[in-house]
């Protein structure tokens, strides 16, 4: 049977080439922090990754930190300044990853002031409301490039800015972004940016957090000298390696792989919302990345929709993966203020740079006929 992954937010297949290079950077063992040859490799190779990352995004090099994930990009921000000011108030807002929003839960236990945003109903967020938020005072502002669940963009660029005039630093977790759309740290403003490398053809186990040259960071993680004394614990030397192959890829491709990418989700959300009755984009009006569409079924349930859809051989998702093992509805949607029953019958679907037009095909003569069997003995579909 014809399996088609349609699950890249929750994670991307490891590039050929990225793999190679990361079997490469294994046979150079030695400690990069060693000054004999050996260590000296291994340097060498960090120092090329972090030029390729850096080259990604508009930064410079030495702006650069690797990390084990996003995760602890996020939190490493976020603590920096709860750590640091006293009290601190911190900006946010509603449809945050839970890395933001569960460090943010953690912090505010412990006397930071959290303030989140309300999204709009296309999945975005108010200036005005971020205006009045800042009109009362804040440290940092946290506020996601692109939405995970829905691929809607905020305007970081204008929020950085505003955040700037009030005397507040900005981050933003960039993670559903990168290697999709172009990202130039210095037009945007920003003064810290998240990466992960799963979410862009690297393997699991690296991030990147982008410091603005003079903006204050304390680690997260003491010990050593790495990282600039920001990031302390040897490092994992071929991981980098591979998210620099990773983002030396996607800047070459950048620009062709998100028209192909975005052809094939828009065939594709035609294709559903025609040939399935009511049927309905949540996100629709609000500028996205281009591989994700999060769609809603009138009478039945979304975890039923992915069962039956893997048994053809289609693999999406309900929403972010590191909340699939929760029963309760997305809260990205109920902060959109979508209706109890869509957020329950929504599924997302993103596609990465392995799908092609044949994929696109096999879903939609595939789709439309396991929602006609679940709605057909569906009690609540009438």
């Amino acid at each position: 049977m014809k399996r088609v992954y349609l699950d890249n937010n929750a994670t991307t297949p490891v590039d050929p080439e990225v793999m190679r290079t990361a079997a490469e950077a294994m046979e150079l063992f030695g400690n990069p922090s060693s000054h004999y040859e050996t260590g000296r490799k291994a340097k060498s190779i960090i120092d090329g990754a972090r030029e390729s990352v850096a080259a990604m995004i508009g930064a410079d090099p030495d702006e650069i930190l690797f990390t084990s994930c996003a995760t602890e990009s996020n939190n490493t921000v976020l603590r920096s300044f709860a750590r640091e000011k006293s009290p601190c108030r911190i900006i946010t807002t509603r449809i945050e990853h839970p890395a933001i929003l569960a460090t943010c839960d953690d912090l505010e236990s412990m006397g930071t002031r959290v303030v989140r945003l309300p999204s709009n109903e296309e999945g975005g967020v108010s200036l005005a409301d971020l205006e009045k938020a800042l009109d009362e005072g804040a440290d940092l502002v946290s506020a996601m490039m692109a939405n995970n669940e829905t691929g809607v963009m905020l305007p970081v660029a204008m929020m950085a800015e505003m955040a700037r005039k009030r005397g507040a630093a900005f981050h933003t977790d960039a993670v559903q972004a990168a290697g999709k759309t172009k990202i130039d740290v210095r037009e945007l403003g920003v003064d810290y940016l998240s990466i992960s490398g799963h979410k862009m053809y690297a393997p699991k186990g690296i991030g990147v957090l982008y410091v603005r040259r003079g903006a204050f960071l304390h680690p997260l993680l003491t010990g050593g000298h790495q990282e600039n004394g920001l990031r302390a614990g040897t490092e994992n030397t071929p991981w980098i390696a591979a998210i620099g192959k990773a983002a030396e890829i996607a800047s070459r491709t950048l620009e062709e792989e998100s028209a192909r990418i975005a052809g094939l989700r828009d065939r594709l959300e035609a294709g559903l919302l025609e040939s399935i009755p009511r049927s309905y984009i949540n996100g629709a009006a609000g500028k996205r990345v281009p591989n994700t569409l999060n769609i809603s079924f009138d009478g039945i349930e979304g975890e039923a929709i992915l069962y039956m859809l893997d048994h053809v051989g289609i693999e999406v998702s309900t929403g972010s993966a590191c909340s699939s093992n929760s029963l309760n509805p997305s809260h990205v949607l109920n902060a959109m203020g979508i209706s109890v029953e869509r957020m329950h019958s929504s599924i997302r679907i993103s596609l990465g740079k392995e799908n092609t037009d044949e994929d696109v095909d096999y879903t939609l003569r595939n789709f439309p006929p396991v929602i006609a069997r679940l709605r057909a003995i569906s009690p609540f579909y009438k």
